[in-house]
């Protein structure tokens, strides 16, 4: 970044922006290279103006909530990353379903257990659920029979071109872990969402969220990982087929495909993403070799490779 370039930044973004930051810190596997700068947001609001404002300088960026689902490079990423703090949650409890309105940085699990306290239901599937909000919507993350697309009412966004806008679920054009923004990237960021929720029986809610939490505990590896590296095939589970193919508990340095999970990837400290890739790319090629199936990423690459 030109120092012309990250001068008018310091000025604009003061103690909220700090320079060459290791990544590593701020994704869920603990991997990635350094950052040009990082600018902290706290309210949608801000996330929207720190938006205009480098879309204005024309300065690429990129938004990271809870860091999940990513692969950060060794290299890192040039220009800025917006570290999405903005947890504002606000239920409506008069409506009909009851909703709740919450900012893009707050984590469903956060949203999931403060409903619970109200009585709310309809959103249990995502009790651990990693990350944030904002990345559940971009990803359409799911668990035990449910996902986002089938919570979300609408969505605010701000666009490049077009300003701020509402959306209804609709639009966001859902299918498997996926959606418009991730498959066509467009100029938006997610700014907040209004979910959909019900009436429930707290005890019952609060029962449901505990065995969806011990499941994940039984069959989820612990550990620092990015999450589920890949889509579950038609028919099929991503676990299952590494695991067939003899690839559990493989490791390349201190990257390893988890022995209680083969489609969790772990570091196990200090791991390069050039090591981590390589894994992924020895899955793929492997499972590809022996069963005919191309295994898809749910995980994103990000930086320079």
């Amino acid at each position: 970044m030109k120092p012309t370039i990250q001068s008018d930044l310091r000025s604009i973004f003061g103690d909220r922006m700090q320079e060459n930051v290791p990544l590593s810190g701020y994704t869920a596997a603990r991997i990635g290279g350094p950052a040009d700068a990082l600018v902290f947001v706290r309210s949608a609001d801000e996330l929207a103006q720190a938006a205009e404002k480098l879309w204005e300088m024309d300065v690429p960026f990129l938004l990271l909530g809870g860091g999940s689902n990513v692969l950060v490079s060794d290299k890192g990423v040039r220009g800025v990353v917006i570290i999405n703090r903005a947890r504002l949650v606000k239920f409506d409890l008069q409506s009909e379903p009851p909703s709740v309105q919450a900012e893009s940085g707050v984590t469903p699990n956060d949203i999931t257990q403060r409903a619970a306290r109200l009585g709310l239901a309809g959103f249990e599937w995502a009790a651990g659920v990693p990350g944030s909000l904002g990345g559940a919507l971009y990803g359409n993350a799911g668990a035990f029979d449910g996902d986002i697309a089938g919570n979300l009412i609408s969505l605010e966004l701000i666009h490049r071109q077009h300003g701020r806008q509402v959306w209804p679920v609709e639009k966001v054009k859902y299918s498997y872990r996926t959606s418009i923004f991730k498959r066509e990237h467009p100029p938006a960021l997610i700014l907040s969402a209004q979910l959909a929720l019900s009436h429930g029986d707290p005890q019952a809610i609060r029962a449901k969220m505990e065995q969806f939490s011990e499941q994940r505990r039984e069959t989820q590896s612990p550990g620092a990982s990015m999450g589920s590296m890949f889509m579950n095939p038609s028919g099929e589970k991503a676990g299952r087929l590494i695991e067939a193919a003899g690839l559990k508990g493989r490791r390349i340095g201190n990257a390893e495909i988890s022995t209680q999970h083969a489609n969790f990837f772990i570091n196990h400290g200090q791991t390069r993403a050039e090591d981590m890739k390589a894994l992924i790319d020895l899955a793929r090629n492997t499972v590809a070799e022996k069963f005919g199936i191309k295994l898809e990423l749910e995980v994103e690459f990000i930086g320079e490779w």
